[in-house]
């Protein structure tokens, strides 16, 4: 009776212990009853029928990363890359993760794959190698529609690496090199042109000015020339009033002031020691003092 009753004690034991569970933070579990599903066991402790029911799969429901293989894909210019990358996904429903698909990681890696080579395949090979970004746009938005059906949110696609041949690349060096080369052509010629435009404006502001100072300077002058006019003016008319007052001739004096300059100019050149008058000029010039 007593070894009954210890072997009942440890029976119930054994039932408590396999009844208890205790799930991690990051996993849900799924529970079966005759291998139908009963719950999701949440973090935390929980407890289940030892007897009829069993734990048919543990679920990570943290952020998981994928990494895509290498993949061969032909561009829409018919050049032959390699393509490798990674997938961001979460678990967001247990349920659908285990019973909407066989093999979760397998069809989300083989979903991605064939996908990227859908995309890759429509375009050209520099239009793929400067689109990542938007590579990663469009295999993000089909793998979250196509795997929302089986409880997952892909959070995050990149593209890691893309590999052309090398000859490929080698060829797409020169390419660079050559494109590198006429820009700097392109812009040696642009500066020149620049400078030549520069120094032809300054050429030109430089003639404007001079043409200015020039046209200032002459109308300066003019108005010097007209000053001295008007005060020769003014003084002859002020010295013909006088003399026609004293009874003289204004055009005798006039005359006799042009005799004076040109004997002073004579008289002031080197080649000259004497200086001959003839009688009747001299007459005239004493007319004139004595006028």
């Amino acid at each position: 009776m007593a070894y009954l009753i210890i072997a009942v004690g440890v029976f119930v034991v054994i039932l408590i212990f396999k009844g208890v569970r205790i799930v991690p933070q990051a996993e849900n579990w799924i529970v079966e009853r005759f291998g139908k599903f009963a719950n999701t066991l949440n973090p935390g402790l929980n407890l289940i029928n030892p007897v009829f029911s069993r734990i048919a799969a543990k679920l990570d429901i943290r952020e998981s990363v994928m990494d895509l293989p290498a993949q061969g894909i032909i561009t829409e210019d018919n050049a032959a890359v390699k393509v490798d990358g990674v997938v961001f996904y979460k678990i967001l429903d247990p349920y659908k993760a285990y019973y909407g698909i066989q093999d979760l990681q397998w069809a989300i890696s083989n979903l991605a794959l064939t996908t990227l080579r859908s995309i890759m395949g429509k375009m050209t090979l520099d239009h793929s190698l400067s689109s990542r970004e938007k590579i990663n746009t469009e295999l993000l938005v089909t793998l979250d529609e196509a795997t929302d059906a089986w409880g997952v949110k892909i959070t995050r696609v990149e593209i890691k690496d893309i590999q052309p041949p090398e000859d490929l690349l080698h060829a797409m060096g020169l390419q660079m090199k050559a494109e590198r080369e006429r820009r700097a052509t392109v812009l040696e010629a642009e500066a020149q042109k620049e400078a030549q435009e520069k120094k032809a404006e300054g050429f030109k502001r430089a003639q404007i000015l001079e043409a200015e100072a020039r046209k200032e300077s002459a109308e300066r002058d003019a108005e010097a020339r007209e000053r001295l006019a008007q005060a020769e003016a003014n003084a002859i008319k002020n010295v013909a009033e006088s003399l026609k007052s004293s009874g003289g001739d204004p055009l005798i004096y006039l005359l006799g002031q042009e005799y004076v300059k040109g004997i002073t100019k004579l008289g002031e050149s080197q080649n000259s020691k004497f200086i001959l008058l003839p009688a009747d000029v001299l007459a005239q010039i004493k007319q004139i003092f004595r006028q």
